[in-house]
């Protein structure tokens, strides 16, 4: 049973923050207790009792290669097969987390899979840590020390006479929120009256900038701004930059990691297609973040060739 008393849906917001902001590595503890398989479940026996911990990983070298756990030793105990090696009694279909993972994945998989620990992986697919329900805890303790208070997720709209502009937090790997900026923005422009194509054009654009901040940047905002003459989208994220614009605006480069692309993000069309669908693209990149902005313009009657988001 999951243990944890908070989730990434209905958390208050500064908790939320952190949720998305820390990693599993910011959390896990790295001194893992682990076996090999040939060694006696009593030998694991001890150590569970000796440490205080309900699971011992089995590898070989760096690698998992299974993990056996208190259930194991007491089904073993039962059979009167405690002295046989640890290999024959391990699970080895298991379910681990990557190390530079959002904790929201740790929470999340806590509460689908009701475990109290996960192996952690790194990108070579060595063990290099267990997470458990005390040590999210711990971190999301320790960091909320630290930062008592947490800016609103939405900067208030600021609208006048004859102009609309409304700005959105994204949190990076925040795939749950992704897209709500994007669906509030369509919601906007359709209540000023714009045409569906236009809109659906603005929908196009802001929803990639959205899901690039999510996937490769630090986090950043999401704004529109709409006058009698454009719509304006402008993304600005918190770095760490575009090493080759050029390359990252050809269709199908991507540089998301194995787990972002399990996950159905980071085809790479991001860029690309904000570009399409724009009547104005610029950006601008360095070490310090980056800046997309895509204007549309606003005729007082649509032409007829007007670019469609759908082609």
């Amino acid at each position: 049973m999951n243990t944890l008393p908070i989730s990434t849906d209905n958390s208050p917001t500064f908790l939320t923050e952190l949720i998305f902001r820390l990693k599993i590595k910011d959390a896990m503890t790295r001194d893992v207790i682990t076996a090999r398989r040939s060694d006696p479940l009593r030998g694991l026996q001890l150590l569970m009792k000796e440490h205080q911990i309900t699971g011992v990983p089995i590898v070989e070298g760096p690698r998992l290669v299974g993990i056996v756990s208190m259930d194991d030793v007491i089904r073993a105990l039962d059979e009167g097969r405690i002295d046989e090696p640890a290999g024959d009694h391990m699970s080895r279909q298991l379910i681990v987390l990557e190390d530079d993972m959002p904790l929201s994945f740790g929470i999340s998989s806590m509460d689908k899979y009701h475990f109290g620990r996960f192996p952690v992986l790194n990108k070579e697919k060595q063990l290099v840590g267990i997470i458990t329900s005390r040590d999210i805890l711990v971190a999301l303790l320790v960091e909320f020390n630290r930062e008592a208070e947490r800016l609103e997720d939405d900067i208030p709209s600021r609208p006048t006479d004859d102009s609309y502009r409304r700005e959105y937090r994204v949190r990076k790997y925040d795939f749950e929120l992704a897209g709500k900026p994007t669906s509030d923005i369509k919601k906007r422009l359709k209540e000023a009256g714009l045409h569906p194509k236009l809109i659906r054009r603005v929908a196009v654009a802001s929803y990639e900038l959205e899901m690039n901040q999510v996937v490769h940047s630090e986090g950043g905002t999401i704004a529109v701004r709409l006058n009698p003459e454009q719509v304006e989208i402008i993304a600005i994220d918190n770095g760490p930059g575009i090493p080759d614009v050029e390359q990252a605006l050809e269709e199908g480069y991507s540089t998301a990691t194995e787990w972002v692309r399990s996950l159905g993000f980071g085809a790479g069309m991001g860029l690309p297609n904000a570009r399409r669908v724009s009547d104005d693209f610029e950006i601008s990149t360095g070490s310090h973040g980056t800046s997309v902005r895509c204007r549309f313009t606003l005729p007082e009657a649509q032409p007829e060739e007007e670019k469609d988001a759908t082609q």
